[in-house]
């Protein structure tokens, strides 16, 4: 049976976590797999339960985090070398930026026969200046080189990776989109709506329009602020908005939303009517889908969203920036009403479109299961891979 060494930067929430929880799990019994991972910030919810749910007990590396730090990184470094070197994989298989750098250097120290990298986003552009970003896709471009194969999640980021940034040439590049179970967004969905909505009392002929996610500067809040607040301003409806996330940017959105007058309320339950409710970080994403009306996401870069694929599984519309594989995961004007990062007139415009239209999220809603239930189920990431792993092991 031949064996996967899994490495991961970390288990937050999130499409990585997902993604190599289904792998470990359900490549068995054709590949034999262990899964590591490094440590998660403090401001970021833990996502522990993902991988132990699925009876998961991954290694985990303290030395490996996010931020780049010269000591602890040769320390994971020696730590990977190590694992190697007792696991004798077959194939070491890594999951974003840290743990890809980590892993393929230890891999290739140790003359591993197959490595592969999956990309689930990139930092080639909204996180890091002009100087850092070309020193991170010339250290990319070298371990592509090197690299037996590399996963792109989208055509779009494909596209991305070898013709606008030049990281690996097209044909290395194999597409396989990210897999879910989403059965749980189409269980006790009027149970559950009533469950969240009561919580955070939120009345019948009021609309919910939430964002979900980390609070840090690439997901651009204040855009979501800027459109709540248009809405706010030109609508016939009775609107509330919620922020389902926490972070490093939360004090920087907080005093935006002073400054655009917006009421706002911080908590897991609210007896009040704020315009806007901070629930931090909610576990069962399901039950706050279901509460929601509309989802929105502003970010300057993605790779491919969860929260966009569950909340066309949980039924609901959804008014998006259209960056990274953004375009690739939703139905435009079908599932999704889209707006380039440089049109926040045209995102403020899209939403008070769906704010008003009953029919409009009526129909979004009734296509978007349909559209991700097979496209996105974790099944077909299977069957994918193990193609893949035995094409690059013959």
């Amino acid at each position: 049976m031949p064996k996967v060494l899994r490495i991961i930067n970390r288990f937050n929430l999130g499409g990585p976590t997902y993604n190599v929880a289904y792998l470990t799990k359900y490549l068995a019994p054709e590949f034999e797999t262990l899964l590591i991972g490094g440590m998660k910030d403090e401001s970021e919810a833990s996502s522990d339960y993902i991988v132990k749910k699925l009876g998961i007990d991954p290694v985990i590396i303290p030395s490996m985090k996010r931020s780049i730090n010269p000591f602890n990184d040769f320390v994971a470094y020696r730590e990977l070398k190590k694992i190697i070197k007792d696991f004798k994989p077959d194939i070491v298989h890594t999951h974003a930026a840290k743990a890809g750098t980590l892993g393929r250097l230890a891999a290739f120290s140790c003359n591993v026969p197959v490595v592969v990298h999956t990309f689930h986003g990139h930092v080639f552009h909204s996180y890091f200046g002009s100087f850092r970003t070309t020193i991170f896709k010339a250290i990319e471009r070298q371990l592509a080189r090197c690299t037996t194969a590399i996963i792109a999640i989208s055509d779009k980021q494909k596209d991305e990776l070898a013709n606008l940034h030049k990281i690996a040439p097209a044909e290395k590049i194999k597409v396989i989109p990210l897999g879910f179970d989403l059965d749980r967004f189409r269980e006790n969905g009027e149970q559950k709506r009533t469950s969240f909505r009561k919580q955070y009392n939120i009345d019948d002929d009021e609309i919910a329009v939430g964002i979900i996610g980390r609070l840090v500067p690439v997901k651009n809040h204040k855009l979501f602020l800027q459109a709540i607040q248009y809405v706010l301003n030109n609508t016939t409806k009775k609107v509330r908005a919620f922020i389902i996330g926490d972070g490093e940017e939360k004090p920087a959105i907080i005093e935006q939303a002073k400054t655009l007058k917006l009421k706002y309320f911080e908590g897991s339950q609210s007896s009040s009517k704020a315009a806007l409710t901070f629930t931090s970080w909610i576990m069962d994403v399901d039950w706050a889908l279901a509460g929601l009306d509309i989802l929105c996401l502003t970010s300057f870069n993605e790779g491919t969203p969860v929260s966009l694929i569950e909340a066309q599984a949980a039924g609901k519309p959804i008014v998006s920036t259209n960056v990274g594989g953004i375009e690739n995961i939703v139905l435009e004007g079908q599932t999704a009403l889209l707006a380039g990062v440089e049109e926040p007139e045209k995102y403020c415009d899209q939403l008070l479109k769906l704010v008003e239209n009953d029919n409009l999220r009526q129909q979004f809603s009734l296509k978007g299961w349909n559209f991700v239930k097979e496209k996105f189920h974790y099944t077909r990431l299977i069957s994918e891979m193990q193609t893949l792993y035995h094409t690059l092991l013959h």
